[in-house]
């Protein structure tokens, strides 16, 4: 897939247009400065501008307009040869309660078979991934329940599962992303599963991959992080190459689907070379090793574009521009 950029904040939350006419500019730009993916966040199952894509027991409801503006999106995305990746993003209604009982295994269930069924016919280049940042009941760095705990890993494993099953009952072939929780951290990778055995199927699904992401450290990257918190190179490169090892481990390939710098007031300090250094470290550590990435773009904090009052979209702060020649 190479490298390629997140939808962020539109479909998963509703901050940015969904309207073909605002997202295939955007999708132009970055196909122009050799993007080759899209990520599309989307939420199903909580409000996104007050209505959601699902109902209670998982069906998708498919007179909603949000719908149909995400097909023309994925379509027009297909068309250009992008790979497009679509997910179940703030699920807040899984995340914070799940605990493997048919409440919520029955609907997530239903969700990705009717996800898959609308989609049957599309590119094999259209991607599922099973759930963005597992947390909550799954386990994260800031909640009551460690990443570490074995029930929060034992039901991320059982969430990808769920998720996995419901997508092969309609589409044997398709390409699909398995997280991690935590958040998706890539350093649960291994914690989550250790072995080929440990994966969903035994480690015999010849179609799956596994998604990670980093913000680490936050102190640098956070949205109230501080440039003078530059860890250094070694410490950007080392987990990365980590991931990429048990990556081989696993015999699975591996996405970073989101990594980024963001800043909630000091915006000025995302332009300069420490932070287009930390993209292009990412990236070409990452791809070196045989992995795809998909830096993060919310337009906002973490944002890689702006647009000006007549529409047009042009990069920030030449992150873009340096990470994809891979020089600061």
């Amino acid at each position: 897939m190479k490298t390629g950029f997140n939808l962020g904040n539109a479909f998963d939350l509703g901050l940015q247009s969904t309207k073909i006419s605002d997202v295939a500019p955007l999708i132009d730009l970055y196909w122009a400065a050799g993007m080759r993916h899209v990520r599309i966040p989307v939420t199903w199952g909580n409000d996104v501008n007050g209505n959601k894509l699902m109902d209670p027991q998982g069906r998708i409801n498919s007179s909603n307009p949000r719908l149909g503006e995400l097909d023309q999106v994925i379509d027009y995305a297909l068309k250009k040869g992008m790979y497009v990746i679509i997910n179940t993003h703030h699920e807040h209604w899984l995340k914070r309660s799940y605990d493997n009982t048919e409440k919520f295994n029955v609907p997530f269930s239903n969700l990705w078979k009717g996800i898959a069924n609308r989609y049957k016919s599309q590119s094999p280049r259209l991607v599922f991934e099973v759930l963005n940042e597992p947390e909550g009941a799954f386990g994260d760095w800031t909640g009551s329940v460690s990443p570490f705990d074995p029930r929060a890993i034992a039901l991320t494993r059982k969430i990808n599962e769920i998720g996995l099953t419901a997508i092969r009952s309609v589409s044997p072939t398709r390409v699909v992303m398995i997280g991690t929780n935590g958040q998706g951290n890539h350093s649960l990778l291994d914690d989550l599963y250790p072995t080929v055995s440990s994966l969903p199927g035994g480690g015999s699904d010849k179609y799956l991959m596994a998604t990670v992401h980093t913000y680490d450290p936050w102190e640098f990257c956070g949205e109230d992080g501080r440039n003078v918190n530059w860890p250094g190179e070694r410490a950007i490169r080392a987990p990365v190459r980590a991931v990429a090892a048990h990556g081989r481990k696993l015999g699975i390939p591996v996405n970073y689907g989101e990594f980024g710098v963001g800043r909630r007031v000091l915006q000025a300090e995302r332009d300069s070379n420490v932070v287009r250094n930390y993209y292009r470290l990412i990236k070409q550590t990452a791809e070196t090793e045989g992995m795809s990435v998909t830096p993060w773009d919310d337009q906002g904090w973490f944002g890689l574009v702006s647009r000006d009052g007549l529409g047009k979209y042009s990069f920030s702060h030449i992150i873009v521009p340096s990470m994809m020649r891979n020089k600061p």
